[in-house]
């Protein structure tokens, strides 16, 4: 470590220019050192356009002294960029997960500066960007100058990780402990039937993708009787330590990379990030190869579940917007629900809560005005709620709007009747 020249993050954000693309590592590889110095930066600068899709930790750019100087250009709204996404400071590029590397590569959206976070290069001189490959691998590949921070906590993850300390032109050394989030806590009564009611329609020698939340969470909790199961997941957290070790996930009966948990990024507590650290069951890919549909439904009885904000009774999906307010993203959601329903036995499933927290239907007869479809009607198989599982696939409109009243929230339950008359009297 002696020999490398590693320098201050305030040196290391002085080739930012003004009306500079920057990149910024994601999820539980921010690179909040950097970012900070990035900010204390924000009177020299203007216009600097920041990309990125999950961010975790203290990184904050609603203070208006940071107007003129930022622009962030979301590729998937988290809570602390969703106020700044939907200010005239701030966008959203809606695309699926699987092609945000294809923006980067046929410059659609060139790289001028990639910000990531990287483990301590190894005895060969590879560092590993650990946590979160997923679009970063992209990034650093057509960068035209790479500042990272190198972390003795970032885990050494295996797969498409690696990137030579000779590839990085500012290495900054920041010792910190990484950002966690622990799904385990907030689940309710609900949550956990949603998880037990998954659970029934998941064989044995079925493969796994989990989306992110308390659902995914409560599934694992449910399939610890279960055997040789297998992972190909754009995303990974603590729930799936257990399960792993007691062999029930062994991706014996995968098709391809079999043998192997393969994921993109994982956010979790630091249980997970010690788990995976050198870990080579665990492959951490490019997510263009994880998220691609040709290569999700070549396991057969793939299981993707996912999650949404409402459902229209015709079976339309909205999991990225509350109307025309930016929530979250596309992401990954319908590169495996399209995975999933080409798979061998696959079945997609949309789960979520009948109600809000304000007790409000999630199960609706229209979507809100300005909602983005996420999953549309033709792609949509399975809607589970803590009520049941309907699966819509091949039904016509009558049939799928009854199915879904059936498992809507019992109070709701009359008013959806009556929206159904209203529409198909």
């Amino acid at each position: 470590m002696s020999l490398l020249n590693y320098i201050p993050a305030s040196e290391a954000v002085k080739k930012i220019k003004s009306g500079n693309r920057v990149f910024l590592h994601g999820s539980a590889a921010t690179p909040i050192h950097i970012i900070h110095a990035l900010q204390n930066r924000h009177t020299e600068l203007k216009n600097v356009e920041l990309v990125s899709i999950t961010s975790f930790g203290d990184v904050d750019f609603n203070d208006e002294k940071y107007r003129e100087s930022f622009f962030i250009n979301s590729l998937f709204v988290s809570a602390n960029t969703r106020k700044i996404a939907n200010s005239n400071h701030g966008d959203y590029i809606p695309i699926f997960l699987s092609q945000i590397p294809q923006l980067f590569k046929t410059n659609i959206l060139p790289v001028d500066v990639a910000i990531i976070h990287v483990s301590p290069p190894d005895a060969h001189g590879y560092c590993s960007l650990g946590t979160s490959v997923d679009i970063a691998r992209a990034a650093v590949e057509v960068a035209k100058y790479i500042i990272a921070q190198v972390n003795p906590n970032m885990p050494r993850t295996h797969g498409d990780s690696f990137l030579h300390v000779d590839k990085i032109d500012a290495l900054v050394w920041h010792e910190a402990e990484l950002p966690e989030i622990n799904y385990e806590t907030g689940a309710t009564d609900a949550i956990r039937l949603i998880g037990k009611n998954i659970a029934e329609l998941i064989d044995d020698g079925a493969t796994l993708q989990l989306g992110i939340g308390t659902i995914p969470d409560q599934v694992l909790k449910n399939l610890i009787n279960h055997k040789n199961l297998g992972l190909h997941t754009e995303m990974l957290s603590d729930g799936v330590i257990p399960l792993i070790k007691s062999g029930v996930i062994n991706n014996s009966r995968k098709r391809i990379n079999k043998g192997k948990s393969v994921t993109s990024f994982m956010a979790g507590t630091k249980s997970l990030y010690n788990f995976v650290n050198d870990n080579p069951e665990i492959e951490v890919l490019d997510i263009s190869y994880v998220n691609d549909t040709s290569v999700i439904r070549k396991n057969d009885d793939m299981i993707a579940i996912n999650s949404a904000i409402e459902i229209d009774l015709t079976g339309q999906v909205c999991a990225d917007s509350i109307g025309t307010y930016q929530y979250s993203g596309i992401g990954g959601q319908m590169d495996f629900m399209r995975g999933a329903s080409l798979s061998q036995g696959g079945k997609p499933i949309i789960a979520l809560p009948s109600i809000t927290n304000k007790g409000i239907s999630r199960i609706t007869p229209f979507l809100k005005e300005g909602a983005g479809v996420v999953t549309t009607r033709g792609h949509v198989h399975w809607i589970i709620t803590e009520y049941g599982k309907v699966n819509l696939f091949g039904m016509n409109l009558k049939q799928r709007a009854k199915a879904l009243i059936s498992i809507a929230h019992p109070r709701h339950q009359e008013n959806l009747e009556r929206a159904f008359y209203e529409r198909f009297k």
